[in-house]
This record gives C-alpha cells, structure tokens and sequence, in this order.
C-alpha cells in the first residue's frame, strides 16, 4: 500500500469543489422554491447532477494527463477547525481512487435522476424527491473527497440524513415511517465505530488527515493500529450493510425505486468500501483487523446469497444481492494489496448492473399496479421487450457470465481468494465459489420468474394487470446502464487499465499463484453457475410455480425471514435496552423522584398545619396573640428564676 503525500491541485481539478456545491445549491433551492417550482424542480435536479459529472469528466481528464506520481491531488478552500493541536482545512482529495467515486455517482445518479422524471411523474412531492437525491449526491461526493477523515465523516452524515429522508418518504405509510427509522438508528452505531477511530487517531497522532495519519502509521503500535482498524471497520458495516449491522437493507426497499437503485449502485452502501480501500495504510500495519474484514466479508456474501434465494419480494432479492456483492467487495479490502483494486473494480462494474436492475424492477412495477410479489408475475418477456433485455443483461453479468462486466470483475476477487497460506485461501476460496453459484441460482431463480413460465396474472377483475413497456425516460437510462454491464469490465480490463490507475492509491497488485491454479477456478466457477442456472430454470420454468409461497422447512423459514436477524437483534439488544430504561425510570420514580417528593410532601403538611390558623375569624386570631404572650410571659419568668 502506497502512502504518496498529495500535492497542490492545478487546472480543472482545482474546480471539483463545485461537484459538491452545485446539488447541494439545488437541493436547497429545490426544498425552499415552494410550490411554484413544482413545474421545472426535477429539471433543476437533473441539471445539478449533469454539472457535477461535467467538473468530475474534467478533474478526470486533468488526472489522466499527469504522470502517476502526480496523481494524488489536494485543493484547500480554508483552514476549518483551528482550535490547539487539532488543524483540520476543509480540503478536497482528488486522486485515482475519488475520482472513479465521482465518476461512477454522478453518471449512474444522473441516469437515475432522468428515470425518476417518469417514475415520480404523478407523485405530488416529487419537488422534494429531486431536492433530497440532490443531497444524497452531494453527501456522497463530499464523503469520497474530503482530504481527511474528518470531512469525509460530514458526507458520511448527510449521506446517513439523505437515505433516512428517501427510504421515509412516503412517510405516511408507517411501516415505511419505520424503516427510515430502523436505517437511521443502525447506521447511528456504525458512525459511533467512525467517532472512536478518529479520536483514537487523533490521541495518537495529532491529526486526522489522510496525509497525517498514513505518515504516522508506519511508527505506530499494532494495537494503536489494530483499534483503529476495528473502529473503522464497525463503520463500514453500518454504512454497507455488513454483518451483524444489515438488518436495515431489506427494509430500504420502502422508499421508491430510484432511491434503491441509487442506494445499491452508487451510494451509501459502497461508501464503507471505499472507507476500507481509503484507510488500507491502517489495515497494512493491523493485520489481526485486516483479517476481520475479510471474515466479515465472507460472512456477508454467504448471508446475503441465502436470503436472496428465499426471498419474493424482486426488491428484496436485489437487496440480499447487494448485500452479497458488497460482501466480495469487503473480503477483496482484507486481502490487502492483491485485493483492493479488485474490489473497487468490482464496485464500479456492479453499479452499472445492480441501478440497472433496479430500475428494470421498478419498470415492472410501473407495469404491474406496483406489485413485486414475483410469485404473481410470469411472462413478461413478451409485454416489456426493453426491461427484459436490459434487466437480463445486467442478471447475465451479476451472476459471471463469460466476458460480460461481472465476469472481469469478480472472477478477480475469486481468484485473490484463493491466494495465501494456511486455511484462509481455502475458506475464502470456497466461500467466493459457493456463492457465485447461489447467486446464479437466486438471479435467475428472479429473472425466470418475473419474466418467463406461465403468466401468473389476469388482465380481467379487480386485481386486473395490464404490462406495457415504460416511457422512454424510464427505459434509456436502462438502456445505457445495461451497455455498462455488457462492456464496462472487459474495457477496464484491457491491458490492466482500471488496476493500473488505481496504483498510486492501492499500490501495484501483486500477481501471486493461488493455491489452485487460475484455470481450474475459471472452470469451477462457471461449472458452479452453470449448475446454478440449471436449477433455477427446472424449478421455475420448466415446473409451475405457486402463486403462494409453499410451506417450508425451518431452514427455509429462516432465510425467508432474513436469518431472523430482526429477532436477534431485538433479543439481544432492543429488549435487554427497554429492560435497562425500565429499571433506570423505575429507579428515578421509585427513589429519586420519591425523596423529593417526601421532602415536598413534608414541607406541604407543615404548611397545610399553619394555614388552618390563617381562617380568618377575630377570635382565633386573639386567642392566638394571647397564648404568645402567656408563652413569653412564662419564659421571661423561667428566665429570671
């Protein structure tokens, strides 16, 4: 891992500031317009997200003409904390690895900003919708550029503030109330991991600026360096819907489509990916912590591919999908340097085909009265030609078929896998393998069932279907997005492009021998998704399917029901919490609130006892006068005696 010191940024890149500001200038034009802007505000939106990929093409094109050692790139706008020993500008890193990040948001977000004109046409709060997929672009093109952890961690929350707004925004449906919620509160414990990192980095070097902190790395302790690992790596789970914080990815799937495709392609969820790569001077002297990364990695990409081959929600199968490739993504950070430029790769091509997807699901929904029950589709193929090419294009990628996007890119990830010593290339390997063949047995098990077999709808009745293919607006975007999944890996892949541009930031790949030699994984591989393929298409095409989910065993039952995460958590942690400020409140009503209380009620009886004189009648006022003066008569006498 290389740790080059950035320089001062020239020419176009000096502008990518303005990437940030012109969506977060629409965003808040677009929320404070009112009404009036409800005509042209999606244009506006679209146009902040078109100018951001404009500067970004430019600072892209600036990098590309300089030589590799000047590929690492710094603009300051001002000093932002100067209090004592800690320094922080509020700075712009503008290298290799921020600049595929903008690239990939602002292209991706601007196509899903064009399809959500048509998707969003006849919602009333589609002002609003445009106003926070501006901030959700911005947050996220803050948190890849920020030159220090400090600012990435403001992106980090408006990126966290955009997802709540987008996954509750049909807020007056309360389960979808519910999962904003759920999202927020989950990602709230992974930027606790983020706090402690940059407080635990700051006690140790001063600084929290990626130039400060990889500098000081290399003479600091393993355990300085191993928290710091752990800390960070609690917060990727969060933000990338990691084990054991990705409960609340399912439940994503309540906002409106663009929003998912938006989440899963190209923001929030890549966002600890790229928290991993970025700190990998961390994980280089931490070894123990770069090994948990890839555990939790391995973890994931199993969990995600079990769900997703249980699921008839099409969105939720996309969701434990992007669950399961964030997971290659993860294991390919905590293989070090022959792995992290394959992770990123695989980001990037797995972008282009999981927004496409997305949307393609999103199509089916605006053809179907918004249902995504797959068991109550079939035979859509023939009713939406468009969204059945583009969406099996991007379903022939995701599951590695030869020389499309996916096979480049995760074919890598399988193959660093499988190098090392010990047990870990052998767990690792295997596991990468499993799951490229359930996830082609769960993609397709989805593709045949929404788009082939019997149609298991009726066009007559009140529950009537009518499928038609969506507007163009809907269907370009597709359009553009399945060419990536078809072309994008094999053009990053000619002659090591994409890892070769990475190098100043990840370092060059080392092309060590697996333990199996590279050919006879390419075999396994596409055998495994050959058999997986199979297996879907006999169980989904070739045999009916149920228009009601048939009953199961219990392994069934947990995957259809997310491995009960939700009951875990809630075991563990919701009912031991409720326990816990059950007794604290009990404790303040009972004891503290209590003594306050008997001090009140006493100093009430003393005063209840002394207005009973206060009664208003001449005679009990003399009789009372006269007692005190027997009173002091009395004791003037006992004084003199």
């Amino acid at each position: 891992m290389v740790t080059t010191n950035a320089i001062a940024a020239t020419g176009n890149v000096e502008l990518i500031w303005l990437a940030v500001a012109i969506p977060l200038v629409s965003a808040g034009i677009l929320l404070l317009a009112g009404k009036g802007a409800n005509r042209w505000g999606h244009w506006l939106g679209i146009l902040a997200s078109l100018g951001s990929l404009v500067i970004g093409v430019m600072a892209a094109l600036d990098l590309l003409g300089q030589d590799s050692s000047n590929r690492i790139q710094e603009h300051i706008l001002y000093e932002w904390i100067p209090g004592g020993d800690l320094d922080v500008a509020l700075g712009f890193r503008v290298d290799p690895l921020s600049i595929t990040f903008v690239l990939l948001v602002t292209f991706v977000g601007t196509l899903i900003h064009i399809y959500s004109v048509a998707y969003m046409e006849k919602d009333r709060d589609r002002r609003r919708f445009f106003a926070y997929l501006n901030l959700f672009v911005a947050s996220m093109l803050l948190l890849v550029l920020g030159n220090s952890y400090l600012v990435l961690f403001v992106g980090w929350e408006g990126v966290g503030l955009a997802s709540y707004l987008l996954i509750g925004f049909w807020n007056q449906v309360p389960e979808y109330a519910t999962a904003g919620k759920k999202a927020f509160v989950m990602n709230r414990v992974g930027d606790m991991g983020m706090l402690l990192a940059m407080m635990t980095m700051f006690a140790s070097f001063g600084t929290v600026s990626f130039d400060g902190v990889a500098g000081a790395a290399g003479g600091a302790s393993e355990g300085v360096l191993t928290a710091i690992g752990i800390f960070l790596l609690v917060a990727a789970c969060g933000k990338s819907a990691q084990f054991p914080l990705q409960a609340w990815l399912g439940d994503a799937m309540a906002g409106p489509t663009p929003v998912s495709a938006l989440i899963h392609a190209a923001t929030m969820v890549t966002a600890g990916v790229y928290l991993m790569v970025r700190s990998g001077f961390i994980f280089e002297g931490a070894p123990t912590a770069q090994l948990l990364v890839a555990i939790i990695g391995t973890i994931t990409l199993i969990f995600g591919a079990i769900v997703g081959s249980a699921k008839d929600d099409m969105k939720k199968v996309l969701a434990a999908s992007t669950m399961s490739q964030i997971g290659y993504m993860m294991l390919a950070a905590g293989l070090g340097p022959i792995g992290a430029a394959f992770a990123i790769f695989h980001l990037v091509t797995h972008g282009f085909f999981k927004a496409g997807m997305f949307l393609g699901a999103g199509s089916v929904m605006h053809a179907m009265n918004d249902e995504v029950d797959m068991r109550g589709f079939g035979g859509l193929w023939k009713h939406m030609k468009v969204t059945w090419v583009t969406f099996g294009l991007g379903y022939l990628a995701i599951i590695g078929f030869p020389f499309l996007s996916g096979f480049y890119s995760k074919d890598y990830i399988i193959e660093a896998a499988f190098v090392g010593e010990g047990w870990q290339p052998w767990v690792f390997g295997t596991a990468t393998l499993l799951v490229a063949g359930l996830t082609a047995f769960y993609m397709s098990r989805l593709f045949f069932m929404v788009f082939h077999g019997k149609p298991r709808w009726s066009s007559e009745g009140p529950n009537a279907k009518h499928p038609h293919e969506s507007p163009a607006l809907m269907t370009i975007p597709m359009i553009i997005l399945a060419i990536g999944s078809v072309g994008l890996g094999w053009f990053l892949d000619a002659g090591d492009r994409f890892v070769t541009f990475l190098e100043p930031v990840t370092g060059a790949v080392e092309h060590l021998e697996p333990v199996i030699p590279v050919p006879v994984i390419i075999g396994l591989t596409l055998t495994l998704v050959a058999i997986g393929v199979a297996v879907a298409y006999v169980m989904y095409v070739r045999n009916d399917v149920p228009a009601k989910a048939p009953a199961a065993n219990v392994l069934v039952n947990a995957a259809r029901n997310d491995l009960h995460q939700d009951a875990i958590n809630e075991n563990l942690f919701m009912r031991p919490g409720q326990w816990l400020t059950r007794g604290v409140d009990g404790t303040d009503r009972g004891l503290i609130d209590g003594l306050v209380m008997a001090v009140a009620r006493s100093f009430g009886s003393v005063g209840r006892s002394i207005g009973k004189i206060q009664n208003g009648y001449a005679r009990s006022y003399a009789g009372v006068m006269t007692l005190g003066i027997v009173v002091v008569v009395i004791l003037a006498l006992a004084a003199r005696i």
